[in-house]
């Protein structure tokens, strides 16, 4: 893994709508409406608190919102702490 990679910004991708298909107008084509949907949000990855840890977001283009966060806000906090180990997340114990 290298540590000195850098994370940027992903530039979105324009989806053509002229054209047509067998089945009629692209425009109103289930693929093109998915297309559509997909293309308002965006995946921004961070660097995590600890060395080689990573958050994904996904982004909502239009409000900013973030839609999901993985891993989840509870686990980053978790795992700041420094009892944290792991499978503190999940009671192992009979």
């Amino acid at each position: 893994m290298n540590n000195n990679a850098k994370i940027g910004p992903v530039p979105p991708v324009i989806v053509a709508t002229s054209g047509s298909t067998a089945s009629g107008d692209f425009n109103h084509s289930k693929a093109q409406q998915d297309a559509e949907r997909a293309s308002r949000y965006r995946l921004v990855i961070e660097e995590g608190s600890r060395e080689g840890s990573f958050i994904y977001k996904t982004l909502d283009r239009l409000t900013g919102e973030v839609v999901r966060q993985l891993p989840r806000e509870q686990v980053v906090a978790m795992k700041g702490q420094d009892d944290y180990a792991a499978g503190t997340v999940i009671d192992t114990s009979v």
